[in-house]
């Protein structure tokens, strides 16, 4: 069953953006993963809590992928440099089919 991995990320700095997203695809895609939603401009459509910088959804075949790729080397250096300069809330959630 597919799998997505959610997240919303405050940015407090941005000198770690330009190689984390050079970098970010291509270790995505090696776990068969692929970006349905990235960017800025959250919108708010309910609730009161602040809204993220930016959000995410990234798609996978099932959670086994999904895990693979969040706890790969690869993607662990990445989150390191990611870190150095937002937070991140991420979760993992099946698809409806």
């Amino acid at each position: 069953m597919r799998a997505f991995v959610i997240g919303q990320m405050q940015i407090h700095s941005r000198e770690w953006m330009d190689d984390y997203f050079a970098r970010i695809p291509t270790v995505v895609s090696d776990h068969k993963g692929r970006f349905l939603a990235r960017g800025g401009a959250p919108e708010r459509m309910e609730g009161d809590s602040a809204l993220p910088d930016a959000a995410f959804v990234i798609e996978f075949p099932d959670r086994a992928h999904a895990r693979a790729f969040w706890n790969s080397d690869e993607f662990q250096k990445l989150a390191v440099l990611r870190r150095s300069g937002s937070a991140l809330n991420a979760i993992l959630v099946d698809a409806l089919d």
